[in-house]
């Protein structure tokens, strides 16, 4: 009976770092975490997983694909594709992929973006998760709910 213990956990331990590793699982008391993950094929629009849980209340980043091209400074004028995701419902609320990317420089957009962005490099794909303090707060905007977590995969095409 000693051995069975030890077996099962054992495998309790492997499947919570498992779950850690490749599902974002963050355990905070009753209300687990599940962090949204984003798949990792260059060229293809992403797929995010659902998250749930209590959103992140600070700026949270990834590198999903780590860039080798120019370097995002707070000053440069970007292109790329990305794709948002509400935390509270786990949809997509707009997309570039099913067009042209976009292009605009950094200092006109959303404080998540100016403060996630800088170091990101061209050919990288990184995951962004703003407070609503970051994207659009309390007044929302449009589709985006009011005091929403915003959830962004972008994708770093141009730097200039």
């Amino acid at each position: 009976m000693n051995s069975t213990r030890k077996v099962l956990a054992a495998v309790f331990a492997f499947a919570l770092l498992a779950l850690t590793i490749i599902g974002g699982v963050k355990m905070t008391g009753t209300d687990a975490t599940v962090m949204p993950v984003v798949s990792a094929v260059v060229g293809q629009a992403p797929t995010i997983s659902k998250p749930s849980g209590t959103p992140p209340a600070t700026l949270t980043t990834e590198d999903v694909i780590v860039g080798s091209g120019a370097e995002v400074l707070p000053t440069s004028t970007l292109t790329v594709h990305y794709t948002l995701m509400a935390w509270s419902t786990g949809q997509i609320i707009e997309s570039s992929w099913s067009g042209q990317p976009a292009t605009f420089p950094l200092a006109g957009v959303v404080e998540g973006w100016q403060k996630g962005l800088p170091g990101a490099k061209v050919g990288g794909r990184r995951l962004l998760i703003l407070p609503p303090s970051m994207g659009y707060g309390a007044a929302g905007s449009g589709p985006i709910g009011p005091n929403e977590t915003l959830i962004f995969s972008v994708d770093i095409i141009g730097v200039s």
